[in-house]
């Protein structure tokens, strides 16, 4: 019964061997209890970079007379609002306040 119960320990003492010599050699990290590990996530190549260069670069943001060409349209639109009645309301006097008088 000792001869078995030798040859069982000294086998499972080889494959915890053999298998930490694989995980030194690969580059592996060994992880016997099977507890969660943040390796395989943090192993993984970074991928910020390529969704940077997705995106094309705004030259909206760099060039001013662009900016006063919008600003310019949305005043100018803003306006004709206001000469229909459809603008926004003044501070104070929305729609809140309006039921807030009553």
């Amino acid at each position: 019964m000792s001869a078995g119960g030798l040859k069982k320990m000294l086998a499972s003492a080889v494959v915890v061997g053999v298998t930490e010599a694989r995980a030194r050699i690969f580059g592996q990290i060994l992880n016997p209890t099977g507890q969660r590990s943040p390796h395989k996530i943090l192993r993984k190549k970074l991928i910020g970079d390529k969704v940077a260069e997705w995106y094309p670069y705004d030259i909206k943001n760099d060039d001013p007379h662009v900016m006063a060409r919008e600003e310019e349209e949305r005043l100018s639109k803003l306006e004709s609002l206001k000469r229909r009645g459809k603008g926004p309301p003044k501070k104070g006097q929305g729609r809140r306040a309006a039921k807030r008088n009553k």
